[in-house]
């Protein structure tokens, strides 16, 4: 089934002759264009007004949007942030910094952590342990020795690998094994609306951080943070918004936090992410999209993309380069291929009108709901065409 119909404003516009890079910027569907125009509209209309309507209905909605996603118990524990940054910098204060911070993580986090966590060394403030993401067949098993041994005060793990696509098995057995007393933060952003999660099991042990900016196709500026109840309850670094959970209950002097997720507010933002992902949970129920179709959706063209290339002969990319491998049962919305020409043949499908990615020696193919068939189709016909083979 095509679903190209959604995003009509972003292909009857865009300069790029394909885009092949959802899993980077995904495009956005014609719907938050009209949400885009309504935030504009409310400010107008509502002036100061606005900030009622912004916190009592568009942002309740988003929380279910991502809670009924997640199969959350509860939308209340949900907080918002412009980016995945100001949650790490703020979950991190809540730590006792009269001594290092001890931080197991990966070696394949984003670099909103991976920078973040050198330069918290580098003053002294962390010391970070870091396990091997792969090979992936034995991840869970030494990441949780190396959780037991190190003794962390802080889990920093991803759902979905940014540089392979590679997928954690089982997340909610790998954090239930997990040391109780560590506080757990899973990076989600590979995979919220891109791979189905059910995050109920660990909603009450684990911290979970995603955004719209990928797969929830509603742009920057809107990400959101699952924080479950009674962890970490009074950030250090703190804004004026995370105190109206508090504003009915008795004060004891102390900077008043709320118990809910509003306890890792920060201040002033610009709502209009909040309206763009709004109108796409609303779309998904028109349209009667899941996450679990959209995920078959961009199986069946991952299938139909490594078949093509295996029939295939010398191309600028092979199947024996795919990490994870051409036959996984499970990889994100992205096909990696390890190649030290990546950068070379991300430029010249660039110079021809196709747009992908790379990171060092990855290059990436992201595929969307905006995607079908025929554009594999005319991206082979492009490689064909590229002079030198894998």
């Amino acid at each position: 089934m095509s679903y190209k119909h959604l995003f009509s404003h972003v292909l009857n516009n865009q300069t790029a002759k394909l885009h092949l890079a959802a899993h980077s910027h995904h495009a956005w569907p014609d719907c938050t264009f009209e949400a885009q125009k309504q935030c504009w509209k409310d400010a107008a209309e509502k002036l100061d007004d606005k900030w009622s309507h912004i916190f009592g209905t568009i942002l309740p909605d988003v929380q279910k949007g991502i809670a009924e996603v997640l199969n959350l118990s509860s939308a209340n524990g949900i907080s918002f942030a412009p980016n995945t940054h100001d949650f790490l910098v703020r979950l991190f204060s809540c730590f006792d910094h009269k001594k290092p911070v001890q931080i197991l993580s990966t070696d394949s986090e984003f670099h909103s952590f991976s920078r973040q966590a050198k330069r918290w060394v580098e003053a002294g403030q962390a010391k970070v342990h870091t396990v091997p993401a792969e090979p992936l067949e034995t991840f869970n098993e030494r990441f949780i020795d190396a959780a037991h041994k190190t003794n962390p005060d802080f889990i920093y793990l991803s759902h979905v690998f940014f540089n392979s696509g590679m997928v954690v098995p089982n997340i909610t057995g790998l954090v239930q094994a997990l040391p109780p007393e560590a506080v757990v933060a899973v990076d989600g952003y590979h995979g919220f609306m891109a791979i189905p999660t059910d995050f109920s099991k660990i909603e009450n042990r684990a911290f979970y951080l995603s955004g719209g900016y990928k797969y929830a196709m509603s742009g920057e500026g809107v990400c959101f943070m699952h924080c479950p109840k009674g962890w970490l309850p009074r950030p250090v670094d703190t804004g004026w918004y995370a105190g109206f959970g508090a504003l009915e209950k008795p004060q004891d002097g102390r900077v008043p936090f709320g118990e809910d997720g509003s306890r890792f507010m920060g201040a002033t933002f610009d709502p209009s992410g909040l309206y763009r992902m709004r109108a796409v949970f609303e779309m998904l129920r028109t349209e009667g999209l899941t996450v679990e179709k959209i995920h078959a959706h961009v199986q069946e063209l991952q299938h139909y993309f490594i078949e093509t290339l295996a029939a295939a002969k010398a191309l600028p990319i092979a199947t024996k380069q795919l990490i994870p491998g051409r036959h996984a049962q499970s990889r994100g919305h992205f096909l990696t291929f390890q190649t030290e020409k990546a950068g070379e043949i991300y430029q010249s499908l660039h110079d021809n009108g196709i747009v992908t990615d790379y990171r060092a020696n990855r290059l990436r193919f992201g595929l969307g709901i905006y995607h079908e068939k025929t554009d594999i189709d005319a991206l082979f016909k492009v490689l064909d065409e590229l002079t030198y083979p894998a």
